[in-house]
């Protein structure tokens, strides 16, 4: 047995090549970057950023000019940065591309959706405004809003609120006038600056907030309540604080926290719990210098639950967290030795001790930005990646597993049926099963149906599930990555000894499940516990009576009726 199953493991992965690894990057000219991640509601993932371009050039009808600045206005919208949308499907494979071409040079730092499949992305001019694009889910342009002071100002993060709207999280050079109506309680060189927009665009509110010092709005998270509970930096001298500030829906102070640690703080991400808590990312710098992975649980009083520091050899830093239904927790970000900087991932329990980490990149330097969590609790990933022996960074999209493995592309199911039936070819010509396109695997000898009224397996059913499952259980572990449900049906023919409708069907119903059991639970018992382990995550049996009855000629064949099937269910 030991030989036949390494045999049919090495026939399967000639059959079905492993797909590559679901990263993709995507090389320009110039340097660019992905900075968030979203998933659409037709299970593709964009992501946004920004790309350059510096080799175009527009020529005037004379070909000359006098003036050195009409010369850079007139190529002020053919180079520099601009937002990037990036949508790739479920085989990597890139289905749309667009950048703004805006007439001023600007960046995204965030995406979210909308209810059409659309998006809102936010960012900022890079001469100080801020910026708020809606595009519909063909990334065509619906409005654009640029908004802010009449000072420099920076988008950090686009927070999408449960009306539909959106907040703008950053900061403002302080206007240095009291009087300003923007104006809160600082006049530093830097004030938080924040604005809530409705879902169709209309500003609601700007207010900007801080101290004397230099205050930088970082991230924000709408509570269960509607009040906004606001992370931001202060710095003075040679230290960098944190500041945990709660707000009103109209943007009113209802507290402010200041942690002043003397030690220097990053923050970077803050999310709400599926508890209603809240949890805050930052970095904390060790006695060598060494930025060390801390977070900190809190609650809407500012009470703090849980403080975790992740101490590791080198600097890492996790940018971005997400919260998994189990309450089990995933971050990314960039770990860096003195050769190289790599994308990091981490997996915590909910009490936020490490489970696992994995590090991704090239020789060179490679960083995760932002992730969001799939529907099937893949997690998607936006960062930059960087070639070995180049300065430009490039865009980059990962798929991950939970556990933090690299995910494989998806396959195609043809890819599947043409597997199945080189691995079945055998058993196909003896006329023992069939295959269809939709990978269902019908058995097709009369010594494997059911006798009537029977769910008991014969020795020749038995024999013939032993040969069936060694090979097909190896071929669905190989390819586990692509495999969501691996279903047994039993079936039955129409015919009963009695002719009320109601019993006829319960009694079928009852008698399909059963064969159904009795095959699943005979091929489950052949397998070793590791297997086992996996196969409970897809097995599923059903019972499906009557309903599916083999027709010949237009006629019932009964006893072809009284069988099991199996269909195999792609990811």
């Amino acid at each position: 047995m030991k030989y036949i199953v390494i045999y049919i493991l090495i026939l399967t992965s000639s059959l079905l090549a492993k797909e590559s690894d679901f990263s993709i990057i995507i090389e320009k000219p110039f340097n660019e970057a992905l900075l968030d991640i979203t998933q659409d509601y037709d299970r593709g993932i964009s992501a946004v950023g920004f790309t350059r371009n510096y080799k175009q050039t527009r020529s005037t009808s004379n070909g000359t000019y006098t003036n050195a600045f009409d010369y850079l206005d007139s190529i002020s919208n053919s180079y520099g940065s601009q937002m990037q949308l990036i949508k790739v499907d479920k085989s990597a494979k890139t289905v749309l591309s667009k950048s703004t071409k805006l007439s001023r040079f600007n960046e995204a730092v965030a995406v979210v959706k909308t209810p059409s499949n659309g998006y809102f992305i936010g960012g900022y001019t890079l001469d100080g405004d801020l910026l708020i694009v809606k595009l519909s889910s063909s990334g065509n342009i619906i409005f654009t809003k640029i908004f802010g002071t009449k000072n420099y100002d920076k988008m950090n993060n686009l927070v999408l609120l449960s009306d539909g709207g959106v907040l703008a999280v950053g900061s403002s050079v302080t206007s240095r006038d009291k009087h300003d109506p923007l104006f809160e309680t600082g006049l530093g060189l830097n004030d938080i600056y924040i604005t809530r927009f409705s879902k169709n665009g209309q500003k609601l509110w700007s207010r900007k907030y801080g101290t004397k010092y230099d205050d930088r709005g970082i991230d924000a998270v709408e509570a269960k309540d509607g009040s906004i509970i606001i992370v931001s930096t202060t710095s003075s001298q040679n230290d960098k604080d944190i500041t945990l500030m709660r707000i009103t829906q109209n943007g009113d102070k209802i507290w402010l926290k200041h942690y002043k640690k003397g030690l220097f703080l990053t923050p970077y991400k803050i999310i709400r719990l599926k508890d209603n808590n809240f949890l805050l990312s930052l970095s904390q710098r060790n006695e060598i210098g060494n930025e060390q992975v801390k977070l900190i649980k809190f609650d809407l009083q500012k009470n703090i639950l849980l403080a975790k520091e992740i101490s590791t050899t080198y600097s890492s830093t996790l940018h971005d967290i997400k919260e998994f239904s189990d309450g089990s927790i995933m971050g990314v970000g960039y770990v860096r030795d003195v050769y190289d900087t790599d994308g990091l991932v981490m997996i915590l329990d909910s009490q936020l001790e490490l489970l696992n980490q994995e590090h991704y990149g090239d020789e060179n330097f490679d960083t995760f930005n932002a992730l969001s969590i799939l529907h099937n609790s893949q997690v998607a990933v936006a960062g930059i990646n960087t070639n070995k022996n180049s300065q430009e960074s490039n865009m980059w999209i990962l798929k991950l597993n939970k556990d933090g493995s690299m995910a494989q592309k998806s396959t195609k199911t043809t890819d599947f049926y043409n597997a199945l039936i080189k691995l079945f070819k055998p058993e196909i010509d003896e006329n023992l099963l069939s295959i269809k396109e939709d990978l269902t695997i019908n058995l097709k000898a009369k010594s494997l149906y059911f006798k009537v009224g029977k769910y008991k397996l014969t020795d020749k059913q038995k024999s013939f599930l032993t040969k069936f499952s060694t090979k097909l259980i190896p071929f669905l572990k190989a390819n586990q990555a692509y495999i969501k449900t691996l279903e047994i049906n039993g079936h039955t023919s129409s015919e009963w000894g009695i002719t009320n409708l109601t019993n006829r069907y319960l009694n079928n119903e009852k008698l399909s499940f059963n064969r159904s059991y009795s095959t699943l639970s005979y091929i489950f018992k052949k397998q070793k516990k590791p297997v086992q382990i996996w196969l409970i995550k897809i097995l599923k049996g059903s019972g499906l009576s009557f309903s599916k009855k083999t027709i010949q000629n237009g006629v019932e064949d009964k006893e072809k009726s009284r069988r099991v099937s199996f269909k195999i269910i792609l990811r």
